[in-house]
């Protein structure tokens, strides 16, 4: 896990081994994954850094990696522009961050001579600084490269402004570190300072998701770790313990033994083994894994970072990776078509919404006629200034401000019906882009590009696109996911834009319950109701919901929920899309099926 004390780990063992080194080569793995040879010490090495959504990443590779030369991004050329025979100077990770800065060095000369050059006089060159940063922050994960005054020059993944509005990341703009997180700093927590967090606590609550929630930079492994490290035990909820000073204290020593390790630099990368499988990695030991895997222990992070990718506990960038990836962009793609087509429509019936000042001008025109001389390039109409062709009469100059008038009229009776329809082509792609991210296996990735090549062609079908791609005969679709409660309740999760509109207008009864993370791109859950309706329940079938949704890496997501009666399909928007009414909101943490004790049909 990617978490601020792997990413620590990381650092420390980057600045051992690449600082001062040189970058001789810098190549792209796949869509989100670059990787750079750097020479220091006499080894070569490549640092691979990944802003995939699934499987994020920052390590030192020992084997050698070859390039995809299918893929040639901006941000490779900037790359191999600004790095490739430059030196990494520095590594910093911003306090509890998943952030990790690589400043670059490369000298530059005014006739475009080779940097590398031997015979060049340095005092000739001009030194120029980049800063590689790397965010390592789940579905947000990014690689930006930025110069030396903080301006972004290109990136990973462009994020617009209407994908974030608190942190778009597009070229020129300025780049700013994520907002700071008011919780608590795990470094100076004592004795007080937990006694309030736990007294804080709702008493249903897990103590180990009640730090994640309280104190900043702590992961679900991490808060495992230093619950068992304070009471042997890492299953108990706030209710079961005492927010006592004694009971407080266990808890901020534990938490303290945790992250000591950032501070001293006292790593022990460990990697922890099921049956040959990776179940974790970690910077330091896991006491509460110990007891039920074996442990290896290894030299650096990097080295139990590979080994977890060689066995598979983390997705290792293979076939059905790359073209996760691949669907990935595509679908990218189709978002920023669709963003450009909002905004246009956007800023046309803003014009529209003005063009009475247009019919203004013309009965301006007509009213001042008197004072309208040949070849007057304007009009004062008592302060009000309208701008005249000066190769046009007056008269003519007022009927093409008429002419404009009427156009724009008519052209704004159409343009909220575009508009409308134009942000549901833009939400649909939003959803089936979380859904690709969220993809786990190949038969799943291939429906969702099967669902993007039936999408695409309703569309050209629709715009009259007589090149439009025939559709082969298509598979069978795959049933979507099922679970069942221990009272046999049945939770549907549709997996693509078909299964969500299968769940709910096929399977469902009436009073059946409907969810799905508001405001956010995501699954449609169903509760098939075993017995009566039970709020415990409905929260558990929640918080599959807000998993399902581009809101997993959040500690809290609001999910509406509503009797599937009232769900209604939207009109020509893509499958899945729907409308809804009578809805209640419910503030749930997310959790995978099997963390909210579903068992699988």
């Amino acid at each position: 896990m990617f978490d601020v004390l792997t990413i620590a780990a990381v650092t420390d063992e980057l600045s051992d081994r690449v600082v001062n080194g040189r970058i001789q080569k810098v190549i792209q793995l796949d869509p989100l994954s670059y990787g750079l040879e750097v020479f220091n010490h006499g080894k070569r090495r490549m640092l691979v850094a990944r802003a995939s959504s699934q499987t994020p990443g920052l390590y030192l590779s020992e084997t050698r990696l070859t390039a995809d030369p299918d893929q040639v991004s901006p941000l490779l050329l900037l790359l191999r522009k600004y790095a490739r025979g430059g030196a990494i100077v520095g590594i910093e990770q911003p306090p509890l961050e998943r952030i990790v800065r690589l400043s670059i060095a490369k000298r530059f000369f005014p006739d475009n001579r080779a940097d590398d050059d031997e015979e060049l006089d340095n005092e000739d060159a001009e030194l120029i600084y980049t800063h590689m940063i790397v965010e390592l922050m789940g579905r947000h994960s990014n690689v930006v490269l930025v110069n030396d005054d903080d301006q972004i020059m290109d990136s990973a993944k462009r994020v617009t402004q209407e994908m974030s509005r608190v942190r778009p990341i597009l070229p020129h703009r300025k780049y700013e570190n994520p907002p700071p997180q008011t919780k608590q700093d795990p470094r100076s927590l004592d004795t007080e300072l937990a006694r309030g967090i736990l007294e804080d606590g709702e008493g249903k609550i897990a103590v180990t998701q009640h730090l994640v929630r309280a104190i900043n930079g702590f992961s679900p492994q991490m808060a495992n770790e230093a619950v068992y490290r304070a009471f042997g035990q890492n299953d108990l909820k706030i209710r079961d313990i005492e927010p006592d000073d004694e009971t407080a204290g266990k808890l901020a020593a534990g938490v303290q033994e945790v992250v000591t390790a950032m501070e001293a630099g006292n790593w022990e990368p460990s990697v922890y083994i099921d049956d040959g499988a990776v179940r974790a990695f970690a910077p330091i030991r896991l006491h509460f894994m110990e007891a039920e895997y074996e442990r290896e222990a290894h030299e650096t992070i990097s080295a139990a970072i590979e080994r977890a990718l060689e066995a598979g506990g983390v997705r290792k960038p293979v076939r059905h990776a790359q073209r996760r990836e691949t669907l990935i962009s595509e679908i990218q793609n189709g978002i920023e078509r669709a963003d450009a087509r909002v905004r246009s429509l956007t800023e046309q019936l803003d014009r529209a919404e003005h063009g009475d000042e247009l019919r203004v001008k013309g009965e301006l025109i007509y009213a001042y006629l008197w004072k309208i001389n040949p070849g007057d390039a304007e009009l004062d109409a008592d302060g009000t200034v309208v701008s005249l062709d000066p190769e046009l009469s007056a008269s003519d100059n007022a009927q093409r401000y008429f002419e404009r008038y009427h156009r724009l009229k008519q052209a704004s009776e159409n343009l909220p019906k575009l508009l409308k329809r134009a942000q549901a082509e833009l939400d649909y792609m939003r959803q089936l882009r979380t859904q690709a991210e969220q993809s786990d296996g190949i038969e799943q990735i291939e429906q969702l590009r099967r669902e993007l090549q039936a999408h695409e062609n309703a569309r050209s079908a629709a715009a009259g696109d007589g090149n439009k791609k025939k559709g082969s005969r298509q598979p069978k679709p795959k049933n979507p996911d099922s679970y069942r409660t221990e009272r046999s309740d049945i939770i549907y999760v549709g997996r693509s834009g078909p299964q969500n509109e299968r769940v709910v207008f096929d399977m469902a009864a009436g009073n059946d319950m409907w969810l799905h993370a508001r405001g956010l791109p995501g699954s449609h859950v169903v509760v098939h109701w075993g017995g009566q309706p039970d709020d415990q329940i409905l929260e558990r079938a929640a918080s599959v919901a807000a998993w399902y949704s581009s809101g997993r890496t959040s500690t809290s997501v609001e999910v509406d929920a509503t009797e599937c009666r009232f769900v209604r399909k939207i009109r020509g928007a893509g499958p899945g899309m729907v409308t809804f009414r009578h809805e209640r909101t419910l503030n749930v943490r997310p959790q995978s099926p099997e963390d909210a004790g579903l068992e699988p049909r």
